[in-house]
């Protein structure tokens, strides 16, 4: 009776040091899984209306110019007039511009001894799409820089002299330096290519102009 006792008690610590041991063995639960593209802080962001800055584009230019037009025949005078641009690109540009200028019969009335010109007043207006050929900078000192182009236009209009209205071609090139931010000075050297009757003789012509301008940008 006693042995058995003996067996019961040396089965019963067994078990109760076995017990401890496989708890601690045993895996601790796992936890679940995070999905990777989860977001961990979800921001309270209040979303409010923003109203974008305007810059101006000044992709428009007005302007004015003088300088002088020399009328084939009847020598050179005083030119002035007023221009209007859009600028399509940074390369390329269109403007419609209008002149006037005065001209003089007078030496061939030393000839004919009598009035050729029915009137003294030369105006034109043109369409012409220009080109920025050499963009740059012009350097006025050591310090100081300006932006600067040399352009190529040409285009077509329109020219009454002498009572009559002929259909005229312009080309030729010029120079543009920005001195302020909205303001350019600019060079001009056109050459206008109309027909015209005189003394009963129809002939084609051409009718340099070299004028400067300011410009103003908008």
């Amino acid at each position: 009776m006693q042995q058995q006792q003996t067996l019961a008690a040396a089965l019963l610590a067994t078990v109760l040091a076995a017990v401890p041991a496989a708890a601690f063995a045993a895996d601790p639960p796992a936890a679940p899984a995070q999905p990777s593209n989860e977001q961990v802080v979800v921001p309270q962001v209040e979303r409010r209306d923003v109203r974008l800055p305007r810059f101006p584009s000044k992709d428009f230019e007005i302007g004015a110019f003088a300088g002088t037009y020399a009328t084939q025949s009847f020598g050179t005078n005083a030119v002035g007039g007023l221009r209007v641009g859009y600028h399509l690109t940074e390369d390329f540009f269109v403007e419609a511009a209008y002149g006037q200028t005065k001209v003089s019969d007078e030496t061939f009335r030393q000839i004919f001894a009598g009035q050729v010109l029915e009137e003294n007043k030369l105006k034109y207006y043109n369409l012409s799409a220009g080109f920025n050929v050499l963009p740059g900078e012009v350097f006025i000192g050591s310090n100081l820089a300006k932006a600067s182009s040399i352009y190529l236009i040409g285009g077509v209009g329109s020219t009454s002299f002498n009572k009559q209205r002929r259909q005229t071609f312009n080309f030729g090139l010029g120079v543009r330096v920005l001195f302020l931010e909205r303001f350019a000075v600019r060079v001009d050297l056109r050459d206008h290519v109309f027909p015209y009757d005189l003394l009963g003789t129809r002939q084609s012509t051409k009718n340099l102009e070299l004028t400067a301008g300011l410009s103003y940008y908008f």
